[in-house]
């Protein structure tokens, strides 16, 4: 086959070093558009970026040139260099080493965008630790709690 075809749809999260509460609406509003440009640019599509003040959710279909850790790995390089420029006071901004990425099927792409559309209420109810756990389980993901809540 002459081409390379694929959909490959990942869940994305990751937080601010330490969790600190730095992503305020504001910021976000011109934040997450940035950052889906950066998926774009890496020839992925990005149909929702969202979370709180601590942490963000991707919804990114992967180009078949690129993996997901490479992926991550620009659009938080990136992102922290504009946050940096965007605002003094983030002079020392940066995103946690680690991330969680997981595998969604198609047909649940709207949900995940429902899903990534309502952390705000969401958070609420559920701590962003509590949320990744249930990730985990989901997925069948073994980790320790010492190595993931940096």
């Amino acid at each position: 086959m002459p081409q390379s075809l694929s959909f490959n749809l990942v869940h994305i999260i990751f937080t601010t070093k330490n969790r600190r509460p730095l992503l305020g609406k504001e910021l976000c509003s011109n934040l997450y558009p940035y950052m889906a440009q950066i998926a774009r640019d890496k020839r992925c599509e990005c149909y929702r970026i969202g979370g709180i003040v601590d942490h963000v959710h991707l919804a990114v279909r992967l180009a078949p040139v690129i993996t997901a850790s490479k992926l991550i790995s620009e659009v938080k390089t990136g992102s922290s260099r504009w946050l940096k420029k965007q605002a003094p006071q983030l002079h020392d901004f940066s995103w946690q080493e680690g991330y969680a990425s997981f595998s969604v099927s198609p047909k649940d792409l709207d949900a995940l965008i429902g899903y990534i559309d309502n952390q705000e209420a969401h958070h609420k109810k559920v701590s962003y630790q509590d949320e990744l756990r249930k990730f985990f389980k989901q997925y069948g993901v073994e980790f320790d709690e010492r190595y993931v809540w940096d």
